[in-house]
Formats: structure tokens, C-alpha cells, sequence
């Protein structure tokens, strides 16, 4: 592998550090991504993930999401080798699987015999502050 190989695939794989702010503008976004200003506006007509909010001026104005989108959907782009429904599809379902795992109840299930005793503990709880005077 040649010197100049190496150093473009060293380059692909390092991540970008974004800088801690609440908004950033197209040509930052750009900056961070390394890509010009029109692929990013072209990615927000493909894919619905990347939609930035309009400054008062007409300035489209990331969120860090939007800067996290767009740099995973370079990554499959680019990096991958996705094609752009490819990535479109990859990212719908990543965002329904995440969906799925978090109506999952984050708690492991309990039997019922358990559930009684705890339901009839908050019963006698609730009848000892009801016979308080107040």
C-alpha cells in the first residue's frame, strides 16, 4: 500500500471533534464533514434526519444532531459505500430498532405473587397517612 493510501484511509477513519455549541452554521458543519456547503444541502432534500432550523436571516443553523447525522451519513457514504436509498433505508432502520429496544421495559419482569406483597405493602402505607390527622 502506497504512503499517500495509507494516509487517506488514516484520515477517513479519524472522527472529527465537534466543538461544544448549540448551533452551528452550513460552513462549519461543512469544515467538521469536509465537505462543501452544496452536499449538505442536497443531503437535506435525501434524508429526513438532517432537516437544520432557519436563523432569523434565512441561515440554516445545526443542532449537534444534525452535525452527528450528517457526519454517520458521510460515513456510510463514503466510508462504507453505501448508495444513498442504501443509507436512507440503513438509517430508517437503525431509528426502528433503536425504537423497538426503548418500548422495551427497562425493568426485568417480576412474578406475581411479588407484585401482591409490594401492591398490598402500598396499601397499608396508604392506609396509615390516610388515619393521620392533619
Amino acid at each position: 500500500m502506497s504512503l499517500t493510501k495509507k494516509k487517506a484511509e488514516k484520515a477517513k477513519s479519524i472522527e472529527p471533534v465537534i466543538p461544544d455549541k448549540l448551533y452551528f452554521r452550513i460552513g462549519e458543519v461543512a469544515d467538521l464533514c469536509q465537505l462543501p456547503t452544496y452536499v449538505l444541502r442536497f443531503w437535506e432534500t435525501e434524508f429526513p434526519q438532517l432537516r437544520p432550523s432557519k436563523s432569523s436571516t434565512g441561515q440554516r443553523m445545526y443542532r449537534r444532531r444534525d452535525v452527528d447525522s450528517a457526519l454517520r451519513i458521510r460515513k456510510l457514504l463514503y466510508e462504507q459505500g453505501f448508495t444513498i436509498a442504501g443509507a436512507r433505508q440503513h438509517l430508517r432502520d437503525e431509528a426502528r430498532a433503536a425504537a423497538a429496544h426503548q418500548t422495551a421495559l427497562p425493568f426485568p419482569t417480576h412474578h406475581t405473587s411479588e407484585l401482591k406483597r409490594v401492591r398490598q405493602g402500598l396499601r397499608e402505607v396508604l392506609g396509615m397517612l390516610s388515619a393521620r390527622p392533619h
